[in-house]
C-alpha cells in the first residue's frame, strides 16, 4: 500500500511539473493535482490497455509512436473529467503526456516492491563481474 501511495505522488509531482514546464496544462492546486494523477491511473489501468490493443495495426507501422497519441488521450480524458486540472491542445497534451511519463518512470524507478526508496549498489567483484 505504501508503494501506491509513493507512486500516487509521483505521478502527481510529475503533473504539476508538467504544469510548470508547459503553457497549455494548467493545475489550480495541489489537491487537483492529486486527484488528476488518481484519474489518470485508473485510466491507464483499465482503458490502455484496450486501445493499445485495439491501435496495434497503427502501433507497429509507426514503431511505436502511436503510443505518444494514445496517451495523449488519457490525458486529456483525465482533464475532461477532474475539475482544476485543464490541458489545452492536442500537442500540448502529447507533450505534457511525454514529460509525465519520463518524470513517473525515473521517480517509480527508485521506488521497489515494499514501497520504499531503493538504491541499487553495486560492488565491482573483478574482471567483468558487478554484483
Amino acid at each position: 500500500m505504501r508503494g501506491l501511495a509513493l507512486r500516487w505522488l509521483t505521478l502527481t509531482f510529475a503533473i504539476v511539473l508538467a504544469s510548470y514546464l508547459l503553457d497549455g496544462v494548467r493545475v489550480s492546486g495541489f489537491f487537483s493535482a492529486l486527484g488528476a494523477a488518481a484519474m489518470l491511473g485508473i485510466l491507464n489501468a483499465f482503458f490502455r490497455p484496450i486501445a493499445l490493443i485495439l491501435t496495434l495495426p497503427i502501433n507497429i507501422i509507426t514503431f511505436g509512436l502511436f503510443t505518444f497519441v494514445i496517451n495523449a488521450v488519457m490525458l486529456k480524458m483525465a482533464s475532461g473529467v477532474i475539475s482544476g486540472f485543464e490541458v489545452y491542445g492536442f500537442w500540448t497534451a502529447v507533450f505534457g503526456a511525454l514529460i509525465i511519463g519520463l518524470v513517473s518512470f525515473a521517480l517509480n524507478t527508485l521506488v521497489g516492491e515494499s514501497g520504499r526508496v531503493d538504491i541499487i549498489d553495486l560492488k565491482h567483484r573483478g574482471g567483468n563481474r558487478w554484483e
